[in-house]
């Protein structure tokens, strides 16, 4: 019985091998072994791989590969890649960032300077009680340290980012600006038995002039009323009102024809800005 019935199934698997069923079969054929940077070609034409190809090189690794070391940083016209920063270049933006952190005031890196502490007054009512001497803010030089408290170097520091820079963009950049007054122990505008000015409490600063990278130097005194940078100043005085709470120009009396006055007062009203 056993011999019949194995005689009947070597009929039946001879009989589908022979109708060619076994060719279809529903279980997978092993995957050919493929070079990875070819394509087998056939009779009918080219075969599609199964297995996915080695990516080719790219503009830029074939360029690393022409170029000497020393020009790593030199990149190709059409990079598909991002180039790896060189540890050189990573060496110098971080010393530049440790100068800089050691270099700030007022706990911001874009604020630059030293502290000073207590300035003590000589007549009652002036002085600064946390002083700092700011050199320069977010990239912009004074032209020499200017004495004040934090909240006016958070203050000139948002205007530079906000209106000067954007203001001079296209005529500079702007590199520094110069610094008219600063602390000083006097009464507003220096007449007798005036209050205390905002100056001698730190909390004042005077601008007279922009300097550009191209070495032009635009002044208040001449350029307020230039056609080509009056609308500059004009822009920058505006953007001033809000981050100070007064802000003086040549229009607000004879004593700001040259300059422009900030300083952080607080009124009642809001920013006094002329």
């Amino acid at each position: 019985m056993k011999a019949l019935l194995t005689a009947v199934l070597l009929s039946l698997v001879a009989g589908v091998a022979s109708a060619g069923i076994l060719d279809t079969s529903l279980r997978p054929l092993a995957r050919p072994a493929l070079e990875a940077d070819a394509v087998m070609v056939a009779t009918s034409g080219p075969i599609l791989p199964l297995r996915p190809l080695t990516r080719p090189l790219s503009e830029q690794e074939r360029a690393m590969a022409e170029i000497d070391a020393s020009y790593a940083p030199v990149r190709p016209s059409k990079s598909l890649r991002p180039w790896a920063r060189p540890e050189s270049l990573l060496k110098l933006v971080m010393a530049k960032k440790r100068a800089k952190r050691k270099g700030s005031v007022c706990g911001d890196l874009d604020i630059q300077g030293e502290v000073v502490g207590s300035v003590p007054g000589r007549i009652r009512a002036c002085g600064i009680k946390d002083a700092v001497r700011v050199t320069s803010v977010s990239d912009v030089a004074l032209s020499t340290g200017a004495l004040m408290d934090c909240t006016t170097a958070d203050a000139l520091k948002t205007w530079t980012e906000k209106s000067v820079k954007p203001t001079f963009r296209d005529r500079g950049p702007v590199v520094s600006m110069k610094v008219a007054a600063h602390y000083a122990c006097r009464t507003r505008n220096h007449r007798p038995g005036a209050k205390i000015s905002e100056h001698g409490k730190g909390r004042a600063i005077d601008i007279s002039a922009f300097r550009m990278q191209d070495g032009e130097v635009i002044t208040v005194l001449n350029g307020w009323r230039s056609g080509s940078t009056r609308r500059l100043l004009q822009s920058v005085h505006r953007g001033a009102c809000g981050p100070f709470g007064t802000v003086l120009g040549p229009n607000s009396d004879r004593y700001h024809q040259d300059h422009f006055h900030f300083d952080t007062a607080r009124h009642r009203g809001g920013p006094y800005c002329r």
